[in-house]
């Protein structure tokens, strides 16, 4: 059993089925998102703002971390759809992208670092995606520029809390079987090829929260068999 879990992006998709999925295991699991979040203690707060991730702090208070989980992401109007185009992204879509999957993450750890610190064995895990990775065919330029950046700040993260054994680790899916996703692929609405089951991501999840504090799994790249690869 967990005592304290933070759950980021938590009112839908990957973060909502986090949530629902580690809660029964948690004695307090703490979902983060700016609209309402159906599993777990629900906190109202916008990451992409210094005021909220401030707010979260606050309510972790004294309580030890078991494990801070960035769920939460964003991309480009029209992303992953053949209708994206580049040159007519907004400098406010790019902006926001990069602050919610890139600097929201950063300032998130640098707040709750003393929070990890009082855990026995703590664990931050960021959800990346395969358009992080050398070679993806990706398209769109804010939402893989940080993604990219993601996998950097975990290899710097690792270097930096080796000696304070805290497990930074990154995963990289392509498509994800959420409601959201299989609706878009039913629809014919969304790039990248059949996505991979959900549960085989809670599995991997699993895996990574309960390796012991001697063990560190940096990054994990998950295509669906099926689907575009890296």
């Amino acid at each position: 059993m967990f005592q304290t879990i933070l759950v980021a992006g938590a009112s839908r998709g990957i973060g909502l089925a986090v949530a629902e999925h580690l809660a029964p295991q948690t004695q307090r699991l703490l979902a983060v998102s700016r609209t309402p979040a159906l599993a777990g203690e629900w906190l109202a707060a916008d990451l992409a703002t210094l005021a909220g991730v401030e707010q979260v702090a606050a309510a972790i208070a004294q309580d030890p971390l078991d494990a801070l989980l960035y769920m939460g992401g964003t991309w480009e109007t029209d992303a992953f759809t053949p209708q994206y185009q580049f040159a007519t992204c907004t400098d406010a879509d790019i902006e926001r992208v990069i602050t919610v999957n890139l600097l929201a993450p950063i300032r998130l750890v640098k707040a709750l670092l003393p929070a990890l610190h009082r855990s026995e064995n703590p664990k931050i895990v960021f959800m990346g995606a395969l358009s992080g990775r050398d070679n993806f065919p990706g398209r769109e330029v804010a939402n893989t520029a940080s993604k990219f950046g993601l996998r950097g700040v975990v290899h710097a993260l690792r270097e930096e809390l080796r000696s304070q054994q805290i497990g930074v680790t990154v995963i990289n899916p392509g498509n994800v079987g959420t409601p959201e996703v299989l609706a878009d692929l039913a629809a014919d609405g969304l790039l990248g090829g059949q996505a991979m089951p959900l549960e085989d991501l809670l599995r991997i999840i699993d895996c990574v929260l309960s390796l012991s504090r001697a063990t560190c799994i940096k990054e994990i790249d998950v295509p669906a068999m099926l689907g575009t690869g890296a």
